[in-house]
Protein backbone atom coordinates (compact mmCIF):
# COMPACT_ATOMS: atom_id res chain seq x y z
CA UNK A 1 0.00 0.00 0.00
CA UNK A 2 2.77 2.42 0.91
CA UNK A 3 4.61 1.50 -2.28
CA UNK A 4 1.59 2.52 -4.40
CA UNK A 5 1.36 5.91 -2.67
CA UNK A 6 5.09 6.50 -3.22
CA UNK A 7 4.71 5.66 -6.92
CA UNK A 8 1.71 7.99 -7.17
CA UNK A 9 3.69 10.83 -5.58
CA UNK A 10 6.62 10.18 -7.95
CA UNK A 11 4.28 10.29 -10.97
CA UNK A 12 2.67 13.52 -9.76
CA UNK A 13 6.11 15.04 -9.17
CA UNK A 14 7.30 14.04 -12.64
CA UNK A 15 4.16 15.46 -14.24
CA UNK A 16 4.52 18.79 -12.48
CA UNK A 17 8.22 19.00 -13.29
CA UNK A 18 7.88 18.18 -16.99
CA UNK A 19 5.01 20.58 -17.77
CA UNK A 20 5.95 24.24 -17.60
CA UNK A 21 3.16 26.53 -18.81
CA UNK A 22 4.41 29.56 -20.70
CA UNK A 23 2.73 32.93 -20.59
CA UNK A 24 2.07 33.95 -24.23
CA UNK A 25 1.83 37.68 -23.54
CA UNK A 26 5.61 38.36 -23.31
CA UNK A 27 6.11 36.36 -26.50
CA UNK A 28 3.47 38.39 -28.34
CA UNK A 29 4.92 41.64 -26.98
CA UNK A 30 8.31 40.62 -28.37
CA UNK A 31 6.72 40.34 -31.84
CA UNK A 32 5.38 43.92 -31.90
CA UNK A 33 6.99 45.77 -34.80
CA UNK A 34 8.04 42.56 -36.56
CA UNK A 35 6.53 40.72 -39.53
CA UNK A 36 4.25 37.90 -38.32
CA UNK A 37 2.04 35.12 -39.62
CA UNK A 38 -1.38 34.65 -37.99
CA UNK A 39 -3.23 31.39 -38.64
CA UNK A 40 -6.98 31.43 -38.00
CA UNK A 41 -8.85 28.58 -36.29
CA UNK A 42 -11.92 28.19 -38.41
CA UNK A 43 -10.69 28.15 -42.00
CA UNK A 44 -7.50 27.98 -44.02
CA UNK A 45 -6.73 31.69 -43.80
CA UNK A 46 -3.39 33.16 -42.79
CA UNK A 47 -2.58 36.83 -42.41
CA UNK A 48 0.95 38.03 -43.14
CA UNK A 49 1.87 41.49 -41.94
CA UNK A 50 3.64 43.66 -39.39
CA UNK A 51 2.24 43.43 -35.85
CA UNK A 52 1.43 46.94 -34.60
CA UNK A 53 0.01 46.17 -31.17
CA UNK A 54 -1.69 43.72 -28.84
CA UNK A 55 -4.04 44.40 -25.93
CA UNK A 56 -4.68 42.72 -22.59
CA UNK A 57 -7.06 40.24 -24.25
CA UNK A 58 -4.39 39.38 -26.86
CA UNK A 59 -6.34 40.90 -29.75
CA UNK A 60 -3.95 41.73 -32.58
CA UNK A 61 -3.60 44.79 -34.83
CA UNK A 62 -1.66 44.42 -38.08
CA UNK A 63 -0.17 47.17 -40.25
CA UNK A 64 -1.83 48.38 -43.45
CA UNK A 65 0.30 46.14 -45.71
CA UNK A 66 -1.50 42.91 -44.80
CA UNK A 67 -1.82 39.90 -47.08
CA UNK A 68 -4.60 37.37 -46.67
CA UNK A 69 -3.51 33.93 -47.82
CA UNK A 70 -5.98 31.10 -48.31
CA UNK A 71 -3.83 27.99 -47.97
CA UNK A 72 -6.54 25.66 -49.32
CA UNK A 73 -7.21 27.65 -52.51
CA UNK A 74 -3.59 28.84 -52.73
CA UNK A 75 -4.66 32.45 -53.28
CA UNK A 76 -3.24 35.68 -51.91
CA UNK A 77 -5.07 38.99 -51.48
CA UNK A 78 -3.67 42.39 -50.48
CA UNK A 79 -6.09 43.87 -47.93
CA UNK A 80 -4.60 47.37 -48.07
CA UNK A 81 -5.76 48.53 -44.64
CA UNK A 82 -5.03 47.88 -40.97
CA UNK A 83 -6.47 44.60 -39.73
CA UNK A 84 -7.87 43.87 -36.27
CA UNK A 85 -7.96 40.17 -35.37
CA UNK A 86 -10.00 39.16 -32.36
CA UNK A 87 -8.15 36.79 -30.05
CA UNK A 88 -10.70 33.96 -30.10
CA UNK A 89 -10.19 33.50 -33.87
CA UNK A 90 -6.43 32.91 -33.63
CA UNK A 91 -4.98 29.40 -33.77
CA UNK A 92 -1.33 30.48 -33.62
CA UNK A 93 0.97 33.45 -34.17
CA UNK A 94 4.59 33.26 -35.21
CA UNK A 95 7.35 35.48 -36.47
CA UNK A 96 7.58 35.40 -40.26
CA UNK A 97 10.84 33.84 -41.39
CA UNK A 98 12.92 35.48 -44.13
CA UNK A 99 12.63 32.42 -46.36
CA UNK A 100 8.80 32.52 -46.34
CA UNK A 101 7.49 34.01 -49.56
CA UNK A 102 3.85 35.13 -49.80
CA UNK A 103 2.07 33.77 -52.85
Amino acid sequence: MAEKSVQKIKIQLLCTMSFQPINPKPYLQSLVGKPVVIKLKFNNIEYHGKLLSIDNYMNLLLDKDVKEIDTAAETSTDLGDELFVRCNNVLWVGEKQDNEQPE
